[in-house]
């Protein structure tokens, strides 16, 4: 049975609750969903926005790319809540730090990617995301990176020229109707960074409100993570899947 692919469709992944544990004593909660028939080919591990803003775990993107490109992709979807942020799935202990101590965060994601043994790890972050990606995320292990709405508010020019250093890829998605970076202003200040893609997103906003900026974004991840599958991903699906709206 072939099935449109909409905002709450949920594709197979073999889903599974997971506590990440922090170099200075947090239990961080978060989700691991992976392929159901196959081994992941990389791992992206999400990075929420600002969470005394509302942003958690399951922001519509990141929750978004856990339900469908394990399925559609291969990929290894790994999302958390950074310190003290509080999701259906629990509070991580802790209290938020404005991107300070979430470093231990970042690293502690890091390190269950590598105790798992997951492949190739490309780091997701959606605004307040976007910071800590940059400020904490030059780790050998780390693959490249995609940003979405940076803001660049707490990460300065001394963080984007230690990631020119770093030498990792870095993929920024920008939306024409941002509230804090448009991709004019985006293109001066990455300018800094030689191997980074910009990417001006016409017609999005902040928020990426809507199944057209969701699926933009969820194909532009693909595209750089999995450069080897062809053109966009697919619309529908053959075979059985679930609903969130009716869970």
């Amino acid at each position: 049975m072939t099935t449109p692919i909409r905002a709450l469709t949920v594709l197979p992944a073999r889903r599974e609750d997971v506590e990440l544990r922090t170099a200075d004593g947090l239990v961080l909660v978060g989700e691991l969903a992976l392929p159901v028939a196959a081994e992941p080919v990389a791992t992206l591990v999400t990075l929420h926005p600002l969470p005394t803003h509302g942003g958690y775990m399951d922001s519509h993107v990141l929750r978004k790319a856990a339900w469908r490109l394990p399925a559609l992709a291969d990929l290894a979807v790994l999302r958390f809540n950074t310190r003290g942020t509080a999701s259906p799935r629990g509070r991580s202990q802790g209290h938020f730090d404005g991107g300070r101590a979430e470093k231990h965060d970042v690293a502690a994601a890091l390190d269950l990617v590598t105790r798992r043994g997951l492949p190739d790890p490309w780091l997701v972050g959606w605004s307040f995301g976007t910071e800590l990606t940059l400020m904490h995320g030059r780790d050998p292990r780390v693959v490249g990176a995609v940003l979405l709405s940076p803001p660049l508010a707490r990460a300065t020019d001394a963080d984007l020229d230690a990631w020119a250093a770093f030498g990792r890829d870095l993929v920024v998605l920008v939306p024409e109707h941002d509230d804090f970076l448009r991709p004019g202003q985006a293109r001066a200040r990455f300018a800094r960074v030689p191997q980074a893609e910009l990417v001006g997103v016409v017609g999005a906003n902040h928020l990426w409100v809507g199944e057209p900026s969701v699926r933009r974004v969820l194909d532009e991840i693909v595209r750089h993570v999995r450069p080897d599958l062809p053109g966009r991903l697919p619309t529908t699906w053959d075979g059985p899947c679930d609903d969130e709206g009716d869970r």
